[in-house]
């Protein structure tokens, strides 16, 4: 009996020892191969790297006109020529992304970077704690100058992308904080020509905008004898409610962080969709719906259908991009851009922008990457004025020539196929950048609808109501994102639900105060705790 304990104690000391040296083999080996991916990098310049390398990459594809083969295309051969690094891309459908990116991360097999995934925050955190996603910090330091310098220079891109841990566990996609018609997105458009010709200015309050739509309903402006005007359509109703909502004082911190703003009285973060400013804003825009001076599919309507509306010049006015550029030049030119509009007690601000960080889930990099310092210096390229040219531009000679007051244009391949494709299909034949932002993007070399003329016009207008603090996402603790995905993803969708039903009259006014009793007993308390502290991690950062 002593001898066969003697035996299993033998056994059991030597499975320790050889799993011990096994280890030290495997960390021999990373040491090692850490050594020699350090040993044929270089630190600046081109090539990135002395001998070629390939990175795999786990690519989110577009539901738009975006190549089916990023594996050969102008862009990323031309990159792999300035840098020695070769691209293998796994190229994933929107419609299977999350299946297939959550697949991967629980499997453990692994590309060397999730690119344009849509990884969200949560995933960001909960994997990088994990030591899927690698630590970045110590890698932007010394490999991403660009990166960094941006970020010295709008400190407001680090605090965003850091998580509560002190962490980076991606590379974000930027706006350039000066390429202010991007972070609007969508602005107020008006029809001049119907302004005209019912003897009235541009709106520039909302009691302005409901006699202008009023009017419109009344008193037939395009003069055809028929009722067939619509004096405000959009895309969604959401559309309309970003608008307005600085006009009453609410969402005054941007867009990125749903339901909630600065208190401006307690100077502490506010659950603005139960204050008696967004019951106002409520009201109004229930009694322009109700008046049918709305139109009435708002809460349906689909793409197709708002585009053919549209070009059928029937909106008095609209939430949308450039007229011009969408609706084509005999209706789009009728349009002229609109104001934050100052609303009954006296506030004016326009609060539909976005933060300088346009995502964070774009660039993660994977633990089974054996070249990271290398991929943060690939990717770091994007970030510099010459890396966002070749991502937007591409490469000139081939898809852009310098005209002679220095813009950069699409050589007239692209903008007049000869094989009758449309802009973006055959600027898909060379760039990727359709399929996703990345980098910095950059008035200069960006030319989607935001970049246009009148686009350009409309965010100078707005700019002044701008308000000087916009928000990024907020990050959380593991332990707060199952609150928010529990609790704070109820309270959001039973807002949304009651918002619409309160402006289409689905439900009454009289409801008010069990809408809001509803709302705290769903936990808004706990929410509200966990909003604060992450607002206080954002602003300590």
């Amino acid at each position: 009996m002593k001898i066969n304990k003697l035996l299993l104690f033998m056994l059991a000391s030597v499975l320790l020892i050889l799993a011990a040296c096994s280890d030290e083999e495997a960390d021999s080996e990373d040491g090692k191969s850490n050594e020699e991916a350090l040993e044929n990098l270089n630190d600046s310049g081109m090539p990135i790297v002395e001998e070629p390398i390939t990175l795999k990459l786990f690519a989110g594809k577009s539901a738009q006109n975006t190549n089916s083969d990023w594996n050969d295309i102008l862009i990323w051969n031309e990159y792999e020529e300035m840098t020695n690094i070769n691209l293998e891309f796994e190229q994933i459908q929107s419609d299977s992304l999350e299946e297939k990116r959550n697949l991967a991360l629980a499997s453990g097999d692994l590309p060397d970077v999730f690119y344009l995934a849509q990884l969200t925050n949560l995933d960001l955190y909960k994997y990088g704690q994990q030591g899927t996603f690698i630590e970045l910090n110590d890698l932007i330091d010394k490999y991403a100058p660009n990166l960094k310098k941006l970020m010295e220079e709008n400190p407001e891109i680090r605090k965003a992308i850091t998580f509560p841990d002190g962490n980076i566990y991606s590379l974000p996609s930027i706006v350039s904080p000066d390429f202010l018609s991007v972070r609007l997105s969508s602005r107020p458009w008006f029809n001049e020509e119907w302004l005209d010709a019912l003897g009235m200015d541009m709106p520039e309050t909302t009691d302005e905008f409901y006699e202008y739509l009023k009017a419109v309903k009344e008193e037939d402006p395009n003069g055809n004898g028929k009722a067939d005007e619509i004096p405000y359509g959009g895309t969604s109703i959401g559309e309309l409610i970003g608008w307005l909502e600085g006009s009453f004082g609410i969402a005054n911190r941007g867009v990125r962080n749903g339901n909630i703003d600065m208190d401006p009285e307690s100077d502490k973060v506010r659950f603005y969709a139960t204050t008696d400013e967004y019951k106002e804003m409520l009201e109004f825009v229930h009694k322009l719906y109700n008046e049918k001076l709305i139109e009435q599919n708002i809460f349906s309507i689909e793409w197709g259908q708002y585009l053919a509306n549209a070009s059928q010049g029937v909106y008095a006015s609209t939430m949308f991009y450039d007229p011009v550029e969408l609706f084509g030049e005999e209706v789009g030119s009728a349009y002229e851009s609109g104001l934050a509009l100052k609303g009954p007690n006296g506030d004016q601000s326009f609060i539909k922008v976005a933060p300088a960080v346009a995502s964070m889930g774009n660039f993660a990099i994977t633990s089974q990457n054996e070249n990271p310092a290398a991929t943060v210096r690939w990717m770091d390229y994007f970030y510099s004025d010459e890396g966002a040219k070749l991502y937007y531009m591409g490469v000139e000679g081939e898809t852009y020539g310098e005209t002679s007051d220095g813009d950069y244009e699409y050589l007239d391949k692209i903008t007049n196929s000869s094989e009758g494709l449309t802009f973006e299909q055959e600027l898909s034949k060379y760039l990727t950048w359709l399929g996703g932002i990345m980098g910095i993007i950059k008035e200069e070399y960006f030319h989607g609808s935001e970049s246009s003329p009148g686009s350009l016009k409309a965010t100078e207008k707005l700019e002044p109501y701008v308000p000087e603090e916009i928000w990024p996402g907020f990050t959380y603790t593991n332990e707060e994102n199952k609150v928010l995905s529990s609790t704070g993803a109820d309270i959001d969708k039973y807002v949304e639900e009651m918002r619409d039903k309160f402006i289409s009259g689905d439900a009454s006014f009289s409801e008010w105060d069990n809408y809001v009793e509803t709302i705290e007993n769903m936990g808004l308390d706990e929410y509200m705790e966990i909003q604060q502290k992450a607002y206080e991690r954002y602003k300590s950062e």
